[in-house]
């Protein structure tokens, strides 16, 4: 018997995630885009509640927990703010690349095709966007390893589109110090693995919020006689919508489980199932939206903002295209390492 079920001590964990969403995030979504930031007392009540830690080592004050605390909890914040989410779990993905004080806000770049520099001690090159109006620290992660550098100059607030929560600018990066270096390919792989988890989580959350609201809605609106969800092709389509929700699901879990386990194969795993978030969010999304006609495009529904929301996190953790060739080389990889063994019988 294949039991699915996770422990009772993550599962309380993750009903604290629902709580602190229900109570300070979900209501509050549109007024923390508009302000490009959380409130004072959410800033207090997620501080209060440890969530920020549960990847920081226990020696440093952390709950040193893993991957698959982190998947669990990231659904219900993604569920109710992925932006506003961003916006305090400021330096959770920065974890993965230095050990970094969780009161600074860090900003990750996944720098994969090598566009950023570091020679002198000094980082060199711009980023068109990231997810912070003032960022205190930017964190490269490339192929080979990562650097850590010091506040970038910002040229541009930009009003941004998806996790306006968080805040949006463009940044100059040239002269830059680098606080600090490393380099090994394997832990850089490793780094990228948990950012594109941690990313794909929240996706995740924006899914299931997405597919479950748009469900109500079409169970509720009577058209030409009968609720929308009564009607066949919207019935099919909520149904795939919810076979795509459960699908990543149960991938990001695996992903998280391998990691936690230090499988040799947690990485790709962890790229394939960031593609699989991207991909379906472009199926659930707009297909939510659809469901409600006319009404998604107004803001009187969250239905618009789960469409801005799960395009801009498919951008992150280096792009899905990059996911996608690490997760099929690695596939491939496999594949002829199965063929020598065997004999190519």
């Amino acid at each position: 018997m294949i039991d699915f079920s996770t422990a009772p001590e993550l599962e309380l964990l993750r009903d604290t995630a629902a709580r602190f969403a229900s109570d300070h995030l979900r209501g509050n979504a549109r007024e923390h885009e508009s302000a490009r930031g959380v409130t004072d007392a959410a800033a207090r009540a997620w501080r209060d509640t440890g969530l920020g830690l549960l990847e920081f080592p226990g020696e440093n004050g952390g709950a040193g927990l893993g991957a698959l605390a982190r998947v669990l909890v990231n659904e219900e914040l993604g569920a109710a703010d992925p932006g506003a989410t961003l916006a305090l779990d400021s330096s959770a993905t920065g974890l993965y690349v230095s050990a970094i004080h969780p009161a600074q806000r860090v900003v990750v770049v996944c720098d994969l095709e090598s566009r950023l520099t570091v020679a002198g001690g000094r980082l060199s090159g711009s980023l068109p966007w990231v997810p912070a109006d003032e960022p205190a620290v930017v964190a490269v992660l490339s192929r080979e390893g990562a650097a850590v550098a010091g506040a970038p100059k910002v040229l541009e607030i930009l009003r941004g589109s998806g996790l306006r929560a968080a805040g949006a600018s463009a940044v100059n990066l040239d002269g830059v110090e680098v606080l600090s270096q490393w380099s090994d390919r394997a832990a850089a792989a490793t780094a990228l693995a948990r950012v594109r988890l941690y990313t794909a989580s929240l996706l995740l959350g924006v899914m299931r919020e997405a597919c479950e609201y748009s469900r109500a809605y079409a169970v509720d609106r009577v058209v030409f006689g009968r609720p929308v969800a009564h009607h066949q092709g919207m019935a099919f389509m909520i149904a795939d919508m919810a076979m795509a929700v459960e699908a990543c699901r149960l991938l990001l879990h695996e992903a998280a489980w391998k990691l936690d386990r230090g499988d040799s194969d947690a990485a790709a795993v962890c790229a394939r199932a960031f593609v699989e978030a991207c991909e379906q969010s472009m199926f659930v999304t707009p297909s939510a939206l659809q469901l409600l006609g006319g009404h998604g495009f107004m803001q009187d529904h969250p239905v618009e903002k789960f469409m801005r929301e799960a395009r801009t996190l498919s951008l992150m953790a280096g792009g899905v295209d990059a996911a996608r060739d690490d997760g099929g080389a690695a596939l491939v990889e496999a594949a002829r390492v199965e063929v020598a063994r065997t004999g190519g019988s």
